[in-house]
């Protein structure tokens, strides 16, 4: 089917490409809910750069849209220049349309000058890098469990299920049979097996594993994040981001050669009030120097997951970044959630691997974010390319702005 891409009209509703994100993502409920994504492009259209954001639409000649992209600008600071790239977000086509697919993302590319993603999709990714973006690194996955009722309870053998009188749906289901002994890792990849239903954790069982859960982090958190004095650094709620986090990106940003400009403005937009975020649980420690580091957390509406969108501390303040993720991990505990996600970029002001180990930080090698970049400075370009240079979050991009 024909069809022509065109740009949206900041006047048009976004109810014009509801029925496109629902087919395209029919078994979401949350793409049905068209209150809120007309709140998310008003939130979008309140960032200081608003004037610069752009969306398109491919639609056929009888007027249906089937497909659309928009493009988010941000401020980034690359060695020292302050400059301005736009991400790409809200990507989607009907089946069938991968031309438009295509044809989309060179409109994006077209109408910007610099580009900075945070993608997952390998699909997304390879039309990206087809037009000249080029990944500059990984995103680390940690992740902790704080409940495990979000366990799979494996199969429990015949023998032992009678032994224990457990109930039917502890057997190996039909088709989810475990892998047979000496079975090399390749060969377990090849065979395509459904997903095992999960079995329900016996309840005295689930109670005490929890709390032997919450008495390991007792002990693992203890004297973990102190000042030179051995004392625990205080870390305390923010009431609001005021000038110290102007300052605090300044000391940032003098010592990364590649940061997105998260001053007090930008983390009013993209955690206060309007933002599909609001209110998150921002913690902050200071020092003789002032702000040392922050933390925004974000509890999923379900309440079972919880988010870290940002830590970031200054550099050489590694004791900032254990006692930001000590205190997180007890707000997250004390609010009931099951489990902890942390996507970040190593860096000078980032937790370091075996800091999030010690906490019980696990890293998942899947469902991992890469950072791609482009920038039309050849200089700033190789700047981001080495990843290195940055300082980063998952909250940092378009890849979080959803979550809610």
């Amino acid at each position: 089917m024909k069809a022509g891409i065109r740009e949206m009209r900041q006047d048009e509703p976004d109810a014009l490409v509801a029925g496109l994100r629902i087919a395209s993502y029919p078994h979401f409920t949350e793409a049905g809910q068209t209150e809120f994504y007309e709140e998310l492009y008003r939130w979008h259209r309140a960032h200081p750069l608003g004037d610069q954001m752009h969306r398109w639409v491919a639609e056929t000649e009888e007027g249906e849209v089937v497909g659309h992209l928009n493009a988010l600008p941000q401020y980034y600071r690359v060695d020292g220049e302050r400059v301005v790239a736009h991400t790409p977000g809200d990507y989607m086509v009907l089946p069938g349309h991968g031309f438009h697919a295509i044809a989309l993302m060179r409109r994006f590319f077209r109408a910007t000058e610099n580009f900075v993603a945070c993608d997952m999709v390998p699909a997304v990714i390879g039309v990206e890098t087809r037009m000249g973006a080029r990944v500059s690194g990984e995103l680390e996955y940690a992740a902790k469990l704080l409940n495990v009722s979000r366990l799979p309870v494996p199969p429990v053998p015949g023998p032992l299920r009678r032994a224990l009188n457990l109930p039917a749906y502890y057997a190996p289901a039909r088709g989810y049979e475990l892998p047979e002994a000496g079975q090399s890792i390749e060969e377990e990849q090849d065979v395509v097996t459904p997903v095992r239903p999960r079995a329900p954790i016996p309840g005295p069982l689930k109670a005490v594993l929890n709390r032997s859960l919450a008495a390991m982090d007792g002990v693992l958190s203890r004297g973990y994040g102190t000042d030179g004095q051995g004392k625990n650094l205080e870390v305390h709620e923010a009431e609001a981001f005021d000038e110290a986090f102007d300052e605090f990106f300044e000391k940032v940003a003098t010592v990364m050669p590649c940061v997105p400009e998260k001053d007090a403005a930008f983390l009013k937009w993209r955690y206060g009030p309007g933002s599909p975020q609001y209110p998150a649980r921002v913690l902050v420690v200071r020092g003789g120097r002032g702000l040392l580091g922050y933390a925004v957390l974000k509890t999923l509406h379900t309440g079972e997951d919880g988010f870290v969108m940002d830590l970031t501390v200054l550099p050489g303040h590694r004791e900032a970044a254990r006692a930001l993720l000590r205190e997180s991990v007890r707000y997250f505990r004390k609010s009931g959630v099951h489990i902890i996600r942390y996507r970040y970029l190593p860096s000078p002001t980032s937790p370091d691997r075996d800091d999030l180990r010690r906490l019980g930080f696990f890293h998942r090698r899947g469902r991992r974010n890469w950072l791609l970049v482009r920038f039309a400075d050849e200089r700033l370009h190789a700047l981001g390319m080495d990843a290195t240079n940055w300082s980063y979050n998952v909250g940092d991009g378009e890849a979080t702005f959803w979550i809610r």
